[in-house]
């Protein structure tokens, strides 16, 4: 049974950093495709960041420079560090497992595995 927890996301002012960390547990993530997803009020669910088994990184065009993906093979856990925040970031933030084949996918559809979502409110 795979499982994935999402944890640090809360309340903060524009312009400040959150880092969330997403535990797996159940398989092994570094064999797969990592993705983190938002999905704010009344919005489709999009892609964020992902990180592939191989260490390669991909990210939606309005968080590059300021988000950044990683992963700690030892600890199954990925991370994503969320720095100059902007009101347009409130979201809850979900991570979830590709275990399609190499290659980043930016639909939520080949993801199999979603955590339950951390909320992410930046203030202006």
């Amino acid at each position: 049974q795979v499982q994935l927890v999402e944890s640090g996301g809360g309340l903060v002012q524009a312009g400040g950093s959150l880092r969330l960390s997403c535990a797996a547990s159940g398989h092994t993530f570094s064999n797969y495709n990592m993705g983190w997803f938002r999905q704010a009020p009344g919005k489709e669910r999009e892609f964020v960041a992902g990180i592939s088994w191989s260490g390669g990184t991909h990210y939606t065009d309005s968080v590059k420079g300021r988000f950044t993906i990683s992963g700690d093979n030892a600890k199954n856990t990925v991370f994503l560090q969320m720095n100059s925040l902007k009101p347009e970031d409130t979201a809850v933030y979900y991570c979830a497992v590709d275990r399609s084949g190499p290659g980043f996918n930016v639909a939520a559809g080949p993801y199999d595995y979603w955590g339950q979502g951390t909320q992410v409110t930046v203030s202006s």
